[in-house]
Order: C-alpha cells, then structure tokens, then sequence
C-alpha cells in the first residue's frame, strides 16, 4: 500500500514540475555580453582602467539593469537607467 501511494506522490511531482515549468529561452553568451557593456555605459567606473575603485551609481541598481537588459533581451530603450 505504501508503494502505490509513493508512486503517485512522485507521479503527482513530475507532474506538477512539467506544468509548472514556463517555456523561457535561455540568455545567449552574446545577450549578456552586450548586457555587460550596457551597464558599463550606464555605470561607468570612478576611475577608468580601475575596477577596485567601484562605480558610478549602487550596486544593486546595477544588477536590476543588468536583469532588466537580459529580460528584454538586450534590447534596451536609450541604453540609460531609469532613476
């Protein structure tokens, strides 16, 4: 008895997870490097040439545009964060 209702449990898993599970293409290398060049116009460093001296803008900021530039693709409106 127990087998047959461990059997539907995980039958009832896999399917819920196959249902669940929405059909999103995944980033390309070539989205996110223009994503990363993106946010790099758009949050310049304090220092060119200098990655420890941080950027302009915080970082979170940084991270949601860079989320955002991946969730449209790469394709973003003026290439400038909205603030």
């Amino acid at each position: 008895m127990a087998k047959l209702e461990f059997r539907w449990i995980l039958f009832a898993l896999f399917l819920g997870v196959g249902l669940s599970t929405d059909r999103v293409a995944a980033v390309t290398v070539e989205v996110a490097k223009k994503c990363n060049v993106l946010v790099a116009k758009a949050f310049p460093p304090v220092q060119p040439g200098n990655p420890a001296a941080g950027s302009k803008g915080k970082s979170p900021d940084a991270q949601a545009y860079f989320k955002k530039c991946l969730d449209k693709g790469g394709n973003m409106d003026d290439g400038t964060p909205k603030q």
